[in-house]
């Protein structure tokens, strides 16, 4: 399975994303709301935003360490969490994946610490992109994210490989926190 998360980086207020098929096809639509304090993910079928397929919420309204909630709007139970690992996201992004009952089961790391610490320090973000890897407890690839260098346009490419045990939507949530929060530190 993939996915193609793209944000349009040039836009004044809030972010809007489009969520592809492998085809081409627009799986999803999400428009993130400019200054807010608690973040409020909402992703939709299409740019109507008539039918929600999830919500990424906020716990906490500023935390360095925030978790988000991932629920799914077709059941509206909670699928997952996601949790910045704050003091580790210094030197490079770490997140903990979550289950429904907030235990944790996954990582998703940045690669390349070296990487990481240069596009910190230097501000680098559009020229040398980023990477991530969903990793499970035994270090067994779940997914990946990858970003491509585009100076007017915020791509990402989320792919799981065959037989991964994870729920796709949480995935594709994973992918679109990454670009919204990650994306806003460039």
């Amino acid at each position: 399975m993939e996915f193609t998360i793209r944000r349009k980086v040039l836009q004044i207020f809030g972010a809007s994303f489009h969520i592809y098929n492998p085809d081409g096809s627009l799986y999803g639509f999400c428009k993130q709301k400019a200054l807010k304090l608690k973040e409020d993910i909402r992703v939709y079928t299409d740019e109507s935003m008539h039918t929600e397929r999830l919500r990424i919420a906020a716990r906490q309204i500023i935390d360095f360490s925030a978790a988000y909630d991932v629920v799914s709007s077709a059941t509206n139970e909670k699928i997952g969490a996601f949790q910045r690992k704050g003091w580790t996201s210094i030197l490079k992004d770490t997140w903990l994946v979550l289950n429904e009952y907030d235990q944790e089961f996954a990582k998703i790391e940045e690669e390349g610490t070296v990487l990481a610490l240069v596009r910190r320090i230097v501000d680098l973000g559009v020229l040398l992109p980023q990477s991530f890897h969903l990793y499970d407890d035994q270090r067994r690839e779940l997914a990946q994210f990858r970003t491509h260098f585009n100076p007017f346009v915020h791509r990402m490419t989320v792919t799981v490989p065959p037989g991964a045990n994870v729920d796709p939507q949480l995935v594709l949530a994973a992918g679109i926190l990454l670009v919204a929060i990650e994306g806003r530190q460039r």
